[in-house]
C-alpha cells in the first residue's frame, strides 16, 4: 500500500473515530406492553369459559413470561456496554400500572434483563433476583393508563369523532360484521366495543391452539382484526389528534421529555441510567400518537418503545427513538415528523410542545365552562402535576376508573 493511502486511511479513520467519540448514551428509557395474557373475558356462547383458562381471565401467560425474559436479554445485550452488569437500584427504576399481567411483566423482564451474578444468588440452584417494581392503585394511575375518565372535553372530542366520514363509513363497512356477532355470540347489546372485544377473546384462544366456531372464518376473522385497528386510531386520532393527545398521551410525553432534559445536563451526583415502563397496548398507542409515529396497528405483545439520550462533547444532546414489535428483527428506528433521526434534543422538545398541555384541568374544560358571564371560571379541581422522573414513578395523582367505555376500547388490555 502506498504511504498516500496509509495517510489517507489513518486519517480517515481518526475522523470517524472522534465522531464515534462525540456521541456517547447516557440515558434510556423504554415503555412495553404486557406479554401473552388469557382473554379479559368471554362472551355468553364461547366453549371456554373463565375456567378453560388455569390462571383465570387476563392474566399472563407462560408465553408471556418468556416473551418479556427475552426481551428483559435483548435489553441486556443491547445495553451490555451502558448498563452494569449486575443489579443496581440506582441505576434502573421501574414503574407498571397496577394490574397483575403488566406487574409480572416487569418481573419477567428484570428476569432476562439483571441475571444475578454469584454475590447476588440467595440460593445457588436458583439464577433469579427480586427487582422492585414500583406502582399506584388504579384508582390513582394518571401516567400508564389511557384514555383517562377526566376530561369533558376529550368526551366531547369521541363524540365528534363519531359524526366524521371516517367513523360513519368504518361503522357502515361493518355493519353485517356487527349483526354476525350479535347473531351468534349472545350478546344482547352489540356495538362497536364489544365487537372488538370478541375479537380479542377468539385472538387469545386461537394463539392458545382452542378450535374457534365454525362462523369465526378466517376472512370474519381478518375483518374483526381492521375493526379493532380501527378503533385504535379513533381512541387518539382520527379526529383533532393533537387536542386529543393534548388531554391523554400528552401526560406521558411530558414526563418523558422532562426526564430527557434532566438526563441531558451532566450531574455527577445522577446514577439513573434506565426507567422501565411497564403498561398497555393503549400505553404505547396514546404514547405514540402524542408523538405522531403510531403506525395505525395494535401494538403487540410485549412490543417496545426505546428513547435514546445522547450527550455530546460539545454539551449538546441529542434524542434517538426505536420500535420494537418483533422478537426476530432488530428494532426499527423512528423518525420524530420535522426531525432527523438523531434528533437534537432542543428541537425534540419544540416539536412535541405542540402535544403536551400547559395546564390540563383548564383545556379538560368543555368551552361553555371556562369562562361564565361574572366573569368566574369555573374549574375542575387542581391536580399537582409530576415534576421529574421520581414524579412519574410514585406521584398520587386524582383517581380516574379503570375502565373507560368507549365505542372501541371497554377494558384495559
Amino acid at each position: 500500500m502506498k504511504p498516500v493511502e496509509v495517510l489517507l486511511l489513518l486519517t480517515v479513520g481518526s475522523v470517524c473515530g472522534r465522531v464515534a467519540a462525540e456521541r456517547k448514551l447516557a440515558y434510556v428509557s423504554v415503555l412495553f406492553r404486557h406479554g401473552d395474557r388469557s382473554p379479559i373475558k368471554a362472551y355468553p356462547t364461547d366453549p371456554y369459559q373463565e375456567s378453560a383458562w388455569p390462571q383465570g381471565f387476563g392474566q399472563l401467560s407462560q408465553e408471556g413470561m418468556r416473551q418479556h425474559y427475552e426481551l428483559g436479554q435483548f435489553l441486556r445485550s443491547r445495553y451490555k456496554n451502558f448498563l452494569n452488569e449486575s443489579y443496581s437500584p440506582h441505576e434502573v427504576f421501574v414503574r407498571s400500572t397496577d394490574v397483575d399481567r403488566t406487574l409480572m411483566s416487569a418481573a419477567a423482564n428484570l428476569a432476562g434483563l439483571y441475571p444475578p451474578n454469584s454475590q447476588q444468588m440467595f440460593r445457588p440452584d436458583l439464577k433469579w433476583q427480586p427487582i422492585p417494581v414500583h406502582t399506584v392503585p388504579l384508582s390513582e394511575e394518571r401516567l400508564l393508563s389511557f384514555p383517562l375518565d377526566d376530561c369533558p372535553r376529550y368526551k366531547q372530542l369521541m363524540n365528534e369523532t363519531e359524526h366524521t366520514p371516517e367513523f360513519i363509513n368504518a361503522i357502515s363497512t361493518y355493519q353485517d360484521l356487527i349483526e354476525l356477532v350479535k347473531n351468534k355470540t349472545g350478546l344482547k347489546n352489540t356495538n362497536v366495543e364489544t365487537v372488538w372485544s370478541v375479537y380479542d377473546t377468539l385472538f387469545c384462544e386461537s394463539r392458545h391452539n382452542m378450535t374457534a366456531p365454525d362462523w369465526v372464518t378466517p376472512d370474519v376473522m381478518e375483518k374483526l382484526k381492521n375493526l379493532k385497528d380501527f378503533g385504535f386510531q379513533v381512541i387518539f386520532g382520527v379526529h383533532k389528534q393533537q387536542e386529543k393527545s393534548r388531554l391523554q398521551g400528552g401526560m406521558l410525553l411530558n414526563e418523558i421529555v422532562k426526564n430527557l432534559s434532566k438526563m441531558a445536563t451532566p450531574d455527577p451526583t445522577q446514577q439513573l441510567k434506565l426507567l422501565m415502563l411497564s403498561g398497555h397496548d393503549t400505553t404505547v398507542t396514546a404514547l405514540q400518537a402524542s408523538l405522531n409515529v403510531f403506525n395505525g396497528i395494535q401494538p403487540p405483545y410485549a412490543s417496545c418503545h426505546i428513547f435514546e439520550l445522547y450527550r455530546e462533547d460539545n454539551g449538546s444532546a441529542s434524542v434517538s427513538m426505536f420500535y420494537r414489535n418483533d422478537s426476530n428483527m432488530e428494532p426499527y428506528p423512528i423518525q420524530l415528523p420535522g426531525c432527523s433521526l438523531n434528533c437534537p434534543l432542543e428541537d425534540f422538545l419544540e416539536i412535541t410542545k405542540g402535544s403536551i398541555s400547559d395546564d390540563r384541568d383548564k383545556e379538560c374544560q368543555l368551552p361553555s365552562q371556562r369562562s361564565d358571564r361574572g366573569g368566574g371560571r369555573q374549574r375542575i379541581p387542581a391536580r399537582r402535576q409530576p415534576g421529574s422522573w421520581r414524579g412519574i414513578l410514585t406521584e398520587v395523582q386524582t383517581p380516574p376508573s379503570e375502565i373507560y367505555a368507549l365505542h372501541f376500547l371497554g377494558q384495559q388490555r
